[in-house]
């Protein structure tokens, strides 16, 4: 299953007193893996950076001024996160930004039931303690340090380890990678495969088998598969 985990950098707390959207960072996930594919954009908000979201993030108005519009990079947006879920930390947060931008552009608002909101999940997970997403990669051991402000791409980067191994996800993969490892342990060769406890039954009838039969034979006897076979080897030349 595809997701995206998905941050924002803004101009402040509130799209509905003026504040916009500065930065958006995604990154992929598939089967609770990160595949390596991001989505990384800084836009220009049309307006000033007050100084207290400058200490946060660090994006100056200067900076910004260059940047494309919304408008000008939506559609590569919605491009990239299609129709999939979207993990986001405050999810409630984050959307009501995004929305606001697609809004001044009459564009159709993200429906909030797509929204996986990794807060909630960390405070029925962890209740009556802090989950910002700076504690909870303490919690689980991953390295933020290069977090000295906020960043949209490397706080989604840093979510999406949070987010595996919040619902678990990453001790299955330890498990199936330990069954793994003691397979191999005599021996090279694939990964071993699960067996059903019950065998399939098989869909192909004996009439199946009997009509496939009847079909070859009318091929005769020069088949278009036998040009991939390899030439026959040669006869051993007979003893003296």
């Amino acid at each position: 299953m595809r997701e995206i985990v998905l941050d924002t950098e803004t101009t402040g707390l509130d799209p509905l007193r003026g504040d916009r959207l500065v930065e958006i960072g995604c990154v992929e996930i598939f089967n609770r893996m990160p595949t390596g594919q991001t989505y990384h954009v800084y836009i220009n908000p049309e307006r000033d950076m007050p100084a207290e979201a400058f200490a946060v993030h660090g994006l100056s108005t200067e900076f910004l001024a260059s940047k494309p519009l919304f408008t000008e990079v939506v559609d590569e947006f919605l491009a990239f996160i299609g129709d999939t879920p979207l993990v986001i930390h405050n999810a409630s947060f984050d959307i009501s930004f995004i929305n606001a931008e697609l809004d001044r552009i009459k564009r159709k608002a993200i429906p909030k039931d797509r929204l996986v909101d990794t807060l909630l999940l960390a405070r029925r997970k962890h209740p009556g303690v802090s989950n910002r997403l700076d504690d909870l990669c303490s919690r689980y051991q991953i390295d933020n340090s290069r977090r000295t402000k906020h960043g949209a791409l490397l706080d989604a980067e840093l979510l999406a380890e949070v987010y595996i191994d919040l619902i678990g996800a990453r001790q299955s993969q330890l498990i199936l990678a330990s069954e793994t490892s003691d397979a191999r342990a005599g021996g090279y060769g694939d990964s071993p495969r699960r067996q059903r406890e019950t065998p399939l039954v098989a869909r192909v009838t004996d009439a199946d088998r009997e009509a496939h039969r009847a079909f070859v034979t009318t091929l005769g006897d020069k088949p278009i598969w036998n040009d991939y076979l390899p030439p026959p080897a040669p006869a051993a030349a007979p003893a003296a």
